[in-house]
């Protein structure tokens, strides 16, 4: 839906206005009534022109997904190229440790007494596991708010952040573990209350899809997650980081959700592997050269191993399958317009995951640049 602004309802009165004008009320009425609909036909082209003229205000991010905070030169650059204003930061993990049957924070961040590049805003971004919330009760929910809270508290102390504005959760959440996982955000929100802070949650494309199901996230805004939307595990999945064809399935409603939206594609690439036709794992950052005709043949964005091998580290054996998954310019530019279709917001926050040296090096700035655009 176009947004009605003053200068739409200025265009609609002036043309009426030239309509009396060239219409007066005393000419013949067929002629007065079919002026009026040309009229109208041709006043609603041209507002429509006008509105497609009002582009969108996009605010860029990046998402940093490491434990040590920080950032390369080539980073930095790519940051300031870019002008990227925001930086989603994983500040720990939450997970369900079995030997204390209760929820724990994994993985926090270490600042190290690293200081960020002036400008730049930070979301601390929280991910939790979707089994957490399985097995989390009522009063554990309580005990993990207040310790989310303490802990990001000290993290914010510790690295500097200041001025932070939003938070985030990130979490698989279904239907079965929505009642705890929303419970967590209430209380969390209420924690932050006096500060003022908006809270923001993940919202995967079946999140989207199946909202009846899953419910909304008692959340100020979303970020739709653009990417992880294939089944991994099956043989038969072209790419299950990123493909249109799978996007399209998924956003049909996305223009009535019911928080505002903003937006995250992927860059990041993998290669999943395959034993007798089974799912067998995931191998990051193995480059495409190492492949050799010696012992591969590939078929499209397939490798089969044909004899024993081990590389770099990693042991294939024969008749291994590895698929190669990539998040290419041209699949994220259609997914980027096809999301840009449905999204009513005037004004959103586009992200890339993740904030990487060896990732950035397969883009150019103009590729990317390309990413936020599309969202205008």
């Amino acid at each position: 839906m176009f947004p009605v602004t003053r200068n739409t309802l200025l265009l609609v009165f002036r043309g009426m206005a030239i309509f009396e004008f060239m219409f007066p009320a005393n000419i013949f009425t067929s002629y007065r009534v079919a002026a009026f609909f040309t009229a109208v036909i041709l006043i609603a082209c041209f507002i429509s022109c006008q509105l497609k003229k009002e582009k969108r205000q996009v605010d860029r991010g990046f998402y940093y997904w490491k434990s040590v905070l920080r950032l390369s030169g080539f980073e930095k650059q790519q940051l300031d190229s870019l002008h990227v204003q925001t930086l989603y930061i994983r500040f720990f993990d939450v997970d369900w440790d079995e030997t204390t049957r209760s929820p724990i924070p994994l993985a926090k961040l270490q600042g190290n007494g690293y200081r960020l590049p002036a400008g730049l805003s930070v979301i601390p971004t929280i991910f939790i596991t979707n089994e957490c919330m399985q097995k989390t009760d009522s009063l554990q929910v309580s005990l993990l708010a207040d310790k989310i809270y303490s802990l990001m508290q000290e993290i914010i102390h510790n690295n500097g952040f200041n001025s932070i504005k939003e938070i985030q959760f990130d979490c698989d959440w279904t239907a079965s573990t929505r009642p705890m996982y929303f419970l967590l955000l209430e209380k969390t929100k209420a924690l932050w209350k006096d500060a003022s802070i908006t809270l923001s949650a993940t919202i995967r494309l079946h999140q989207v899809k199946f909202i009846t199901k899953t419910g909304t996230p008692p959340a100020d805004r979303g970020l739709l997650m653009c990417y992880n939307m294939g089944n991994l595990k099956n043989p038969a999945t072209r790419n299950s980081i990123l493909e249109t064809t799978e996007l399209k399935k998924y956003i049909n409603h996305l223009s009535s959700y019911p928080l505002p939206l903003d937006v995250a594609f992927p860059l990041f690439s993998w290669k999943v592997v395959f034993r007798n036709n089974e799912y067998a794992g995931i191998i990051q950052q193995l480059p495409d050269s190492v492949f050799s005709p010696a012992f591969v043949t590939t078929n499209g964005n397939r490798y089969t191993i044909t004899k024993d091998t081990v590389l770099q580290g990693y042991e294939l054996r024969k008749g291994d399958v590895i698929r190669n998954e990539q998040s290419t310019i041209k699949e994220l530019s259609a997914a980027a317009t096809e999301v840009n279709r449905y999204l009513k917001n005037t004004s959103l926050r586009v992200s890339l995951y993740h904030l990487d040296s060896v990732i950035l090096n397969k883009y150019s700035i103009h590729e990317l640049e390309g990413i936020y655009n599309s969202l205008r």
